[in-house]
């Protein structure tokens, strides 16, 4: 059986919610306007609800721009608000607000997460955090990455499931 791996290890570039003691990484390549994305989000903060201090999650940007014209904006939204520590928060505005990317509700969100939102408008207008972005999706394709969601459990691709149970059942056998 022929397993792709993640080329690129998890590292201090990377957004990480969890301990890094646990059993379990999951690394997520996604696009916050892809619509399997969002149906996935709800199920990985289940997932990190049951299996708590078990699991590290990493999300990894890799906007299929040529079919979502707001997940490069998005991407770079998440990374700006990352400097001010509210990468999360973000990422869970845009995932919650998933039919509402335009920069007009990107600045919404960083402002109701208290972001400066001169500096964050600059860093969009600028774009700022593109060659991050790029970053992200690069290393995604150099592991194989096609499609997202994407995921990688301890640097193995997960091809199958993504539906809650199926997805918890693999993970938990990492324990």
């Amino acid at each position: 059986m022929d397993v792709t791996k993640l080329k690129y290890p998890v590292g201090k570039k990377d957004f990480i919610t969890g301990s890094e003691k646990a059993k379990i990484t999951l690394v997520e390549y996604g696009d916050y306007q892809c619509p399997y994305c969002g149906q996935a989000y709800p199920i990985v903060k289940k997932i990190q609800e049951k299996l708590g201090g078990d699991l590290r999650f990493v999300f990894r940007n890799f906007p299929l721009a040529e079919m979502h014209p707001y997940a490069m904006n998005a991407a770079e939204a998440a990374l700006s608000a990352g400097e001010h520590g509210k990468f999360w928060q973000m990422h869970d505005s845009l995932y919650e607000h998933q039919n509402a990317l335009d920069d007009k509700y990107l600045v919404q969100y960083a402002e109701e997460l208290g972001l400066d939102t001169s500096k964050f408008k600059n860093d969009l207008r600028n774009h700022a955090y593109s060659s991050r972005v790029e970053e992200d999706f690069l290393s995604g394709v150099r592991s194989g990455v096609n499609g997202t969601p994407t995921f990688f459990i301890n640097g193995i691709r997960h091809d199958g499931s993504f539906e809650f149970e199926p997805f918890l059942m693999v993970l938990k056998k990492m324990l």
